[in-house]
This record gives structure tokens, sequence and C-alpha cells, in this order.
């Protein structure tokens, strides 16, 4: 059986030591969904969050290919906690999951240099203009492929404004790239975790036509400097080495790679 777990800190020593913030907003209760095999004292968990599902605790083949009813979509990236559940993983799913290699960036408090933030942004060139993500460009977002990931995770305007930050670069007022935040959490007493109010995990993107003009630095700088003024962590995680590049150049420090399965027809 696979059952819904409400109160976060049931699973919590399940995914103790794992720094996701898609996880942290999951066991918060902010965003996401968390599942495992009893809902008194589990032995294996699921955190499922937008594109991304994160496994733990005792390899469970039940979990691993359990698909939420809510849950439309055909595509997800398992996130396994160990090579346990990485041969689980394989096993059910077979030629649908494609084993790729993701990068963890480091969190890490007071890293970052304002200053040469502050630079990158001021380098935006004269035809740019760049403005915070409003209800206008919420729903752009919501309605245009390349940046509805910015928005994708919060229901409405009002969630996005309560939960969710992000900037939009515009050229003749039409967006061309932004940062935004993927999913959110929220802050607590304990300090064991990136931003003492919290934070956000970014996504950031620029339109095809407009890349290779460092759009996305740009973005990048003023969200993280967003999020500092606001006391909220802006959690990095990279996707392939560009990205990896360009979260160095903004303070970022490199962790560990990890594997992850991207399954089709989920």
């Amino acid at each position: 059986m696979v059952y819904r777990i409400q109160d976060g800190k049931t699973a919590e020593a399940l995914f103790a030591g794992w720094e996701e913030s898609l996880i942290w907003s999951c066991l918060r209760g902010t965003m996401g969904y968390l599942y495992a095999d009893a809902q008194d004292e589990p032995h294996s968990a699921m955190a499922i969050l937008g594109d991304f599902v994160f496994f733990a605790g005792k390899p469970n083949r039940e979990l691993a290919v359990y698909k939420p009813d809510w849950c439309t979509r055909d595509f997800i990236i398992a996130v396994p906690q160990g090579q346990g559940w990485a041969d689980v993983i394989e096993d059910c799913w077979k030629e649908k999951a494609k084993k790729v290699v993701r990068y963890a960036m480091k969190k890490e408090e007071d890293v970052f240099d304002r200053d040469r933030l502050r630079s990158i942004v001021a380098g935006l060139l004269p035809e740019y203009t760049i403005s915070l993500l409003d209800e206008g460009l919420y729903d752009y977002c919501r309605k245009t492929d390349w940046c509805g990931d910015f928005v994708s995770q919060f229901a409405d305007w009002k969630t996005y404004r309560e939960l969710g930050l992000g900037v939009m670069v515009l050229k003749d007022k039409i967006p061309v790239a932004g940062a935004s935040s993927y999913s959110a959490y929220r802050g607590t007493d304990r300090r064991d975790e990136a931003g003492k109010n919290g934070g956000i995990e970014i996504e950031i993107d620029t339109r095809e036509d407009y890349r290779r003009q460092g759009l996305a630095s740009v973005c990048g700088a003023r969200l993280i400097l967003e999020c500092l003024d606001r006391g909220l962590y802006p959690s990095w995680d990279a996707q392939n080495r560009w990205s990896v590049s360009l979260a160095e150049k903004l303070g970022y420090h490199f962790s560990h790679e990890y594997t992850a399965y991207e399954i089709q027809g989920y």
C-alpha cells in the first residue's frame, strides 16, 4: 500500500541530510506531496514536486512505480537516494528510464558578492529593461512555452505572489529572458537548512533567439540579489555543465554529480 503523508515530520528522518530544496518544500508542506509505505513510522518514502520525484529510505518497488491520481504528466525525473533505489528504478521502468547525470551546487550562506552581482545587472544593454515578475508577466508565462516553468508549480497569481519570486528581461516590452522560482519552501526555527526565511529553487531560461547575450547572467544576478534582500536562499541545481558554469559565475560552488532517471511514459 502507498499512503499520502500529510505531516512532513513523519518522513523527515528518511530524507535527513539530503540538501534538496524541492524535498524541503514537500516536508514543510509548502508545495508538493509526500507518499510512503506506512502512515506511521514509514521505511520508504517519495517526495514529488513538478517534474521531480525523490525516493528515500528502504527501496520499495510499489513506490518506485506509483503515480498519484492527480498527476497527469507522462514525464518525470526520478532521483534515487542510493544505489538500491537506482536498481529498483531501472528494473521497474526498464527502457523507459534514461540514466542521466545532474550537478548539485553547494548550499552556502553568505558566499555571494553583492557588488559583483550588481555589476552583472548593470551590464544589461540599454535596449533591454529588467522587471520583477508581476501579475501581467505571470499571465504571459502561463501561456508561453519557453518560460512556462517559471510559474508552472503555482496554481494562480495569488499563490505565486505569496510564495514565488522572479525577474524578467524585456525588449520592446516583450519578455526575452528570465529567472524565477520553480518551487519555494518556507522558513523554520531550525537552522539546518539554507535561508532563514526559506528559499526558492531557481529556474532560468532565455528565449532561443536571444541566447548568448549574457541575459541569463543578468537575470540570475538580479534574482539572487532579490532573494538576499528578503532573507531567502536562492538554491541552484544544474542540469548540465553550462548551468554549472553560470552558477559559478554568480557565486555558487560545485558540490557533486548525482544520478537521476528521466522517465518517459510515467
